[in-house]
């Protein structure tokens, strides 16, 4: 069984209410992976996530935070935060201890084996690896895969 770190923008774009053709396919992506691994697989999110959407304002939040109601929450300690603050050191992430960093250092300690994501700047993007797979090196923590749902869906990913 699979562990996915479940991040911000996935619940998100669950519920997307956008109609560019993108947000439609991102959408539809998002809902098939999400709707298949969530009987079989083990899917953790965390407070920063929950937080996250708390604090946005968009048509399908309150819908974005039911859908993680009932995974399990990665605990942030102290070692997670250690993480974090290697990682601006090593400007793995934009200075932002609440964000991306969180994230990945959470996916990271707690040995996801995915972190799963629609952000493909910071998180979900091949140029990034290298140097997150480095770092993590250096400190000694898990390096999950970080990819896309529609990545997950292997040739299950047409429209």
């Amino acid at each position: 069984m699979a562990i996915y770190y479940v991040e911000t923008t996935i619940p998100s774009f669950y519920h997307e209410v956008r109609t560019e053709p993108e947000m439609v396919a991102r959408k539809k992506w998002t809902r098939r992976w999400f709707d298949t691994v969530v009987y079989t697989d083990r899917l953790v999110t965390s407070a920063a996530v929950i937080a996250e959407l708390e604090s946005g304002d968009f048509p399908g939040r309150d819908s974005a935070l039911k859908l993680l109601a009932n995974l399990e929450l990665l605990r942030i300690d102290a070692a997670v935060a250690e993480i974090v603050a290697a990682y601006d050191k090593h400007k793995i992430m934009p200075k932002d201890p609440f964000g991306d960093a969180l994230h990945l250092a959470l996916a990271s300690y707690h040995r996801c084996d995915f972190l799963v994501t629609w952000n493909c700047q910071h998180l979900a993007n091949a140029r990034k690896f290298g140097h997150i797979r480095r770092v993590n090196g250096m400190l000694g923590p898990f390096v999950p895969e970080l990819v896309t749902p529609m990545e997950l869906l292997g040739e299950d990913w047409e429209l």
